[in-house]
């Protein structure tokens, strides 16, 4: 009862239902007004009555989708009629809007005559650049599109049908791969031979399974050739479901199961014995897809057989068949290149993308949506989980390219990276930037040596790297621990270079080196032997003699502890220099560049310049044009004090050794970030704009600001990166993920690129 009471008032408060129209441009002026509505609205009318296609150029058509539905068979409800089917509509069209950045009109018919929801939508089209028909019945569901697709040019897609079909074919797809068996000689049973069962067997055919090895099974039993029903002068005679009828004996459920390999059911709850499962053959493959229930529970098809891979429709179980992994990416694609249909190989596309993305590392932000802290490749985990975010870029990739193969797209797309990183945006502006670093470090990729080659973060890290053509991962390690971290984590990491220290052959050199550069540090000869079998010595020494070009450590240690190495190795090459740590946070499109957020404890006046200057540096390096915040509690001398006079005492030496950089201060941090506050209070700021680069007094305030954003989330944070070397030696702060060991990694290796110029 609480739960039910949650979900009444989630759906009415703090308004009624769950979507709203929202303008896209401005509508505040009355110029605003003028070009909104008359008279500035002609033109564009104008335009399309001379080129209808240009209706995708000036109005939203080609981003919006009908959800199309009379209400006669929602998912678990039945037939509760066109208005009580509402919610479920709405609901469609947030996650249509939620994962592909696509807008929906629901649209509620009342009438169960196929030809009045056909001529409906047919006169509507019009407005809409595709059409999901959702929750029709069957039969009439299988004319109504079949009909549509024919007298429409836009994409008609029933996800009833074709969203349970794609995403267990997905499943399938890996499934069988799992347990070596070839898809054209599984005998497959459906039980359920309604809109989601039909289509589910026309797919798996399409994929590969042939006609002669699938048994279908209604509420009467199994389809075969002479029922009665399926005679063409039956009075309930059904095309599709004879178009299945099978010359075989079996009768009954527990007759097909019998040798079958896999059972796939959109039927309903507890149909499947367990007892039906036993007599299926080795290694059975069970999608048990019905909703809220599956036909078997997860538990009792484990305890019929161990060797069951099973699937179900539920978010509580391995494996759920949830058809917002498709229809969302399949919408995008088709609407980005205006296909004119969505076809049989578009269908395929979307199925074999996530398949392949289920085999590929799963981000931690996807382990820790999940509670988890492993997800891997197995009988387990055959596809993708819905709040992956990869899944927008790889299905709607596959989907656009397969409809232009295909001849149906009316806009082509030419350059695949630069629509990927369309799509990126749509996850966030922050990930643009992440982009734009990959892109620039895939010009040139360089030898990436990482001091933790064992670690599996780092591990997966360096399979990121290969997979994006960032770099060639050097891995410090032991092989035999190196290669069974990596098969016990399902990758492959083809092109990693292994080298465990004291048997690589360029150890003697690097003895001598060390030698050299400490000897009279209190370094002797057997320190300098056993220094080099340490991986964060010899890593950075590889990057030293040219061996590798970037190193990075730190992911299992603590700052101190695996700064200090590296320093050492440089240390005739960092006198006189300040080394600083610089945090770069992205937020709304914008950067901000926070230091010293690592090192220093309490920079001196003249360190607090080098430091600036090595984070001005950092960011013309990445494309941003600084803009340089001296920050203080104080601004502009309001407030007297050691820490205030430091940051003024600062700007003023960057003016004399920098006339012409955007850099003020002493400032506080919400008047250097805010343009309407920095030109109200303070327009004599050679700031203009808002900063971009922030420098704080002391190792307290930056490190606290830094952790602090990142706790609070809804930006991305990169960092920390190493300034004041002459070569990219980077420190990670202890635990980080894989996505921040590749964003590190991307960083220096567009260092190393610029430092070779």
């Amino acid at each position: 009862m609480a739960y039910d009471k949650e979900a009444l008032d989630y759906h009415r408060y703090p308004q009624p239902g769950k979507t709203a129209v929202a303008p896209t441009k401005p509508c505040i002026t009355q110029r605003d007004l003028s070009l909104a509505y008359t008279p500035g609205v002609a033109v564009p009318c104008l335009e399309i009555a001379k080129e209808p296609n240009d209706a995708y150029l000036y109005t939203n058509k080609g981003n919006l989708v009908a959800v199309v539905s009379n209400g006669t068979a929602v998912l678990g409800l039945g037939n509760i009629g066109a208005l009580a089917g509402k919610p479920v509509m709405e609901g469609k069209g947030v996650l249509f809007k939620r994962f592909a950045a696509v807008d929906v009109f629901d649209i509620e018919l009342d009438t169960v005559d196929p030809d009045e929801i056909i001529r409906t939508c047919e006169v509507l089209a019009p407005t809409f650049g595709g059409i999901n028909l959702e929750d029709i019945r069957a039969p009439e569901c299988f004319h109504i599109e079949d009909e549509l697709k024919k007298r429409l040019d836009i994409p008609v897609f029933h996800d009833d049908q074709h969203g349970t079909a794609i995403i267990s074919g997905a499943a399938l797809l890996n499934a069988l791969e799992i347990i070596g068996k070839r898809i054209d000689e599984i005998r497959v049973v459906f039980s359920g031979a309604g809109a989601a069962g039909i289509a589910c067997a026309k797919f798996y055919e399409t994929l590969g399974v042939r006609h002669e090895n699938v048994l279908l099974c209604d509420s009467q039993g199994v389809l075969y050739q002479g029922r009665e029903d399926l005679d063409p002068g039956h009075r309930k005679y059904n095309p599709y479901k004879a178009a299945f009828a099978a010359k075989t004996s079996a009768r009954t459920l527990a007759d097909a199961m019998q040798d079958a390999d896999a059972f796939a059911g959109v039927s309903v709850a507890d149909i499947l014995k367990p007892e039906m499962v036993k007599t299926m053959a080795k290694d059975p493959i069970v999608f048990a897809m019905a909703n809220p229930d599956p036909e078997i529970s997860y538990e009792a098809a484990k305890s019929a057989r161990a060797d069951v891979i099973i699937a179900t429709g539920r978010s509580d179980y391995p494996n759920q068949v949830n058809n917002v992994l498709g229809f969302p990416f399949i919408f995008r694609g088709a609407l980005d290149v205006r296909a004119k249909a969505i076809n049989e190989p578009m269908k395929v596309a979307a199925a074999r993308a996530l398949a392949a993305l289920a085999k590929e590392d799963v981000p931690d932000t996807v382990l820790h949506a999940y509670h988890t802290d492993r997800l891997g490749f197995g009988p387990e985990y055959l596809i993708p989980k819905p709040f992956d975010p990869r899944v927008l870029t790889s299905e709607t990739i596959a989907v656009a390219r397969a409809a232009v193969a295909t001849g149906v797209a009316r806009k082509p797309i030419t350059d695949w990276d630069a629509y990927r990183d369309h799509l990126e945006r749509f996850l966030g502006a922050e990930r643009e930037t992440v982009r734009r670093l990959i892109h620039q470090a895939q010009r040139r990729p360089q030898r990436i040596v990482f001091a933790e080659g064992t670690d599996d973060k780092v591990l997966r890290a360096a399979q990121i790297i290969l997979d994006e053509g960032i770099g060639v991962p050097v891995l410090l390690g032991g092989t035999a621990e190196v290669e069974a971290r990596k098969q016990g984590l399902s990758l492959n990491l083809d092109g990693a270079e292994v080298i465990e220290p004291r048997f690589s052959p360029r150890y003697a050199k690097y003895v001598e080196a060390y030698y050299a550069l400490r000897c009279r540090r209190g370094v002797t000869r057997d320190d300098a032997r056993r220094y080099m079998t340490r991986r964060a010595y010899f890593g950075p020494m590889m990057v030293r003699q040219g061996d590798a070009d970037v190193f990075i450590s730190g992911r299992s240690r603590y700052y101190p502890t695996a700064i200090r190495p590296m320093l050492r190795v440089m240390s005739d090459r960092i006198q006189g220099h300040t080394i600083g740590a610089v945090h770069i946070v992205v937020k709304g499109g914008k950067h901000y560049f926070l230091a010293d957020t690592s090192v220093n404890l309490d920079p001196t006046c003249e360190q607090i310049v080098d430091i600036t200057e090595n984070v001005h540096k950092l960011a013309t390096d990445l494309g941003v044009a600084p803009k340089i915040a001296m920050l203080s509690f104080s601004s502009f001398g309001s407030v007297k004090s050691p820490s205030s006079t430091k940051m003024r005492c600062a700007t003023e030496l960057l003016w004399q050794k920098h006339p012409d950089w955007a850099v003020d201060g002493e400032i506080q941090a919400d008047a250097a970030v805010l343009p309407n506050l920095l030109e109200e209070d303070f327009a004599f700021s050679k700031i203009k704009g808002g900063a971009n680069c922030l420098i704080f007094p002391n190792l307290d305030a930056a490190n606290i600001a830094f952790r602090l954003l990142r706790s609070l989330g809804d930006m991305t944070l990169v960092g920390p990166i190493l300034c004041g070397l002459d070569l990219p030696m980077h420190i990670l702060q202890r635990g980080s993920s894989p996505d921040e060991i590749v964003h590190i990694a991307a960083i220096g290796a567009v260092q190393a690129q610029r430092g070779k110029r």
